[in-house]
């Protein structure tokens, strides 16, 4: 049997290794909902993005244009903007800092234009 004196400090050591998963847990979510507030940021600008390329094509101006100014005031590239007959396709990314696990580029891609109907 041992004595009380040999096991002083054990739980000390037991609840600072809990303390330092606990640590590394919460950096992993949060290192989680930084991509994913990225993901969805990215989206967005690609998602309006389109719709104002799109809105812009009957206009005299570059429809691209529009998606580009849009990317740039929400701090995202625009990597490409297509447009095609009356459709709009816009390619968009940004880079999203995790710190020490490196920095992931996230990208999105969407498509505006007149819906195609189909035979009934």
């Amino acid at each position: 049997m041992t004595s009380p004196r040999a096991e002083r400090g054990a739980a000390t050591v037991t609840a600072c290794l809990a303390l330092t998963a606990l640590l590394a847990a919460t950096l992993l979510f949060v290192q989680v909902g930084v991509v994913i507030v990225a993901r969805h940021r990215v989206q967005a600008v690609a998602d309006l993005g389109a719709l104002a390329a799109a809105g812009a094509l009957t206009a005299e101006t570059d429809a691209c244009a529009r998606a580009r100014d849009l990317g740039q005031r929400m701090r995202v590239r625009v990597r490409s903007c297509t447009v095609v007959g009356w459709d709009v396709t816009v390619v968009a990314e940004v880079t999203a800092s995790l710190g020490p696990l490196g920095t992931p580029d996230v990208r999105a891609v969407a498509r505006a234009g007149p819906v195609e109907e189909h035979d009934k």
